[in-house]
């Protein structure tokens, strides 16, 4: 029986991180992207891997959430490890500049879709009766110099995202599946955190269930 990973979430240097070391892993995985809808922002399509299956995805949507699924289900036969990474856009600007429609789309794809997505995979791996959902962020402190417009967006939706990876983990052991979180407070050093977290996942058993690994200079082998 293949491994059938499904990874989920932003455009990043995490993501892209996770992606390679996925590659090395097995023969396809199944990827669907956070379009990334932001004024002033030029999306720049994704290149395709030869083990890559790209779905599309519209976070906003509770029914494509549902489809994603069974579609990363349909392609890959059968979902083992959901690996959700939240690495939301930055949108520097005045609290009197930011414009609503940046709002609205931060708040329907990078925090409601989360839970849209997080419930469809909840409801596989019950059904299942196994399967592994992994949450990754990154927890790096944002620039606070005093001449940058705040970046109030992203760091909001990172917080939801944050607080629902505690909440699902508080709430694993009642589970008949695997939650896992993954942290990392180490930028540029993406490659090696995400062998880190296969390294974990690849150890994984139910003692495992509901821990936080965090990745960094002074939490290397926690």
């Amino acid at each position: 029986m293949t491994r059938g990973i499904f990874i989920a979430g932003n455009e990043s240097a995490i993501g892209r991180a996770i992606e390679a070391e996925t590659i090395s892993r097995v023969e396809q995985f199944a990827v669907a992207l956070i379009p990334n809808r932001l004024s002033g922002f030029t999306r720049n399509p994704a290149p395709e891997k030869d083990k890559r299956l790209s779905l599309e995805w519209n976070p906003s949507s509770p029914i494509s959430s549902r489809t994603v699924v069974l579609a990363a289900e349909n392609r890959l036969e059968h979902i083992d490890e959901a690996i959700l990474v939240c690495s939301p856009p930055s949108l520097r600007s005045s609290a009197a500049n930011l414009p609503l429609s940046d709002v609205e789309i931060m708040i329907n794809d990078n925090i409601k879709g989360w839970f849209f997505l997080v419930k469809e995979l909840a409801a596989v791996f019950s059904s299942r009766k196994r399967g592994t959902l992994v949450l990754v962020y990154p927890d790096i402190p944002q620039s606070s110099g005093k001449d940058d417009s705040a970046d109030v967006l992203g760091p909001a939706a990172l917080a939801s995202f944050r607080a629902l990876t505690h909440g699902l983990l508080s709430a694993s052991h009642n589970e008949p599946y695997i939650t896992v979180g993954f942290c990392t407070s180490d930028s540029g050093n993406e490659a090696s955190f995400a062998a880190f977290m296969y390294k974990n996942i690849d150890e994984i058993n139910r003692r495992s269930c509901g821990k936080l690994h965090k990745f960094g200079k002074f939490s290397l082998f926690k």
